[in-house]
């Protein structure tokens, strides 16, 4: 089965901070590529990006992209507002059996994203 997300890009007004904040929260090896107006940190597994370019606005209306975060999800949350994230639903179980546990938060940047995990 082909993935359902093909690429997913986070906007960032700093993006030297949205880069530190994704490191921080999620332990991921992010390396910046500039491309004069516009840079990108490359999500694992080319996922997406975090990206900065000049018609990028982040936005806590937009897409919600969801990250799994396996059986980590409580450190992950603990990570957000240390890094300047803002939690906006705290972990809360999914009521279907087995389905494990979600959360949502605001990243330094102002976009809603959301999370996913067993536990």
């Amino acid at each position: 089965m082909e993935k359902v997300v093909s690429w997913v890009e986070i906007p960032a007004v700093d993006f030297e901070r949205a880069v530190k904040f994704y490191r921080s929260v999620f332990g991921w090896k992010l390396e910046p590529i500039d491309y004069g107006s516009e840079k990108m940190a490359c999500l694992p597994q080319n996922a997406g990006a975090i990206s900065f370019a000049r018609d990028f606005k982040p936005s806590a209306d937009g897409v919600l992209v969801s990250f799994n975060t396996s059986h980590q999800l409580d450190a992950v949350l603990g990570r957000i507002t240390e890094n300047g994230g803002t939690i906006l639903i705290p972990k809360t179980k999914i009521e279907a059996e087995g389905m494990g546990w979600f959360a949502t938060f605001l990243d330094c940047e102002g976009n809603r994203v959301g999370l996913y995990g067993y536990v």
